[in-house]
């Protein structure tokens, strides 16, 4: 019985390592951007494809201040309220952060402390950026001025609050594979790369599975709204019969076909939509008519 108990123990722990070392804090190799110099002009177009105002900003910031991203807005979700951090160069942000720390942040959700972070922060769509694009966006945040408010912690409840289960989490849902795999084009390989990674559209649009990963069978059909108030649309072509052209208007201007307007969190995305090339915005109108 001593035998059989002490084997079962040594299996239990041996499971157990095997499981803290495949879930475990995976940050990007110090090799991988060890030659990578950012260009801080090229990461404001970055930061304006992938939103970092929009969530990071101060809640009901205005004008310029948009751009101290101090942090404070409140995100109500199945599994708790996610508090958006300070990330502007500040030492109560991410002043003094390496590139590696950066990417590591942003690709694969690792902290520079060497924890996971939860996926409201939309690292998995962001781990298909490429690292050049990293390096630019980090160049830019660095001209950006800095906030010394303190980020709020989260109000996640018990099991949520377990941060090494995101590991597992990771393993299902932090994906290298693109949705469209065949992107037939370079001006819809770019729509791909805006959609699918930048500007993370999916993470909104499409609607998640029991544990909050993205539902990829669904991808991009609508979704509930996480705070519990009415639905977000579908941008299928099935479910949104606007031109291409009626597509790239919208992003630029907030306007439809119809003469309705962007409201709610939309109109954050078309304010930073406007303010990227016009081919860009005609790239993700033709990226969302070739889906099937």
């Amino acid at each position: 019985m001593r035998r059989v108990i002490g084997a079962g123990l040594g299996l239990a722990v041996l499971a157990g390592g095997i499981g803290w070392w495949i879930t475990r804090p995976v940050p990007v190799p110090p090799e991988a951007v060890a030659d990578v110099t950012g260009d801080a002009s090229h990461g404001e177009e970055v930061f304006w494809a992938a939103g970092c105002a929009s969530c990071h900003m101060a809640p009901d910031a205005k004008g310029e201040a948009q751009l101290v991203l101090s942090g404070g807005q409140r995100f109500e979700t199945p599994f708790g309220t996610f508090v958006a951090p300070n990330i502007s160069p500040s030492p109560a942000g991410i002043g003094g952060w390496t590139l590696e720390d950066f990417a590591s942040a942003v690709t694969r959700g690792v902290s520079p402390s060497g924890q996971h972070y939860y996926p409201a922060f939309p690292y998995a769509s962001y781990t298909h950026m490429r690292l050049q694009d990293v390096a630019d966006l980090k160049a830019f945040f660095e001209t950006l001025p800095p906030s010394d408010t303190e980020s709020q912690p989260h109000e996640v409840p018990f099991p949520f609050s377990i941060r090494a289960s995101i590991g597992a989490w990771k393993l299902l849902n932090l994906r290298k594979d693109w949705v469209m795999t065949d992107a037939g084009g370079e001006e819809i390989a770019r729509g791909r790369y805006l959609v699918e990674a930048l500007a993370h559209c999916g993470e909104c649009h499409t609607p998640r599975d029991a544990l909050g990963g993205l539902d990829r069978s669904a991808w991009l059909e609508g979704a509930p709204n996480p705070s519990g108030e009415g639905r977000i649309p579908g941008i299928t072509p099935a479910q949104l019969d606007w031109s291409q052209s009626d597509i790239a208007y919208y992003l630029e201007t907030g306007f439809t076909p119809d003469f309705d307007s962007a409201g709610g969190h939309m109109a954050h995305v078309v304010a930073n939509f406007a303010r990227l090339p016009a081919s860009d915005r005609n790239a993700v109108a033709a990226y969302l008519k070739a889906l099937n």
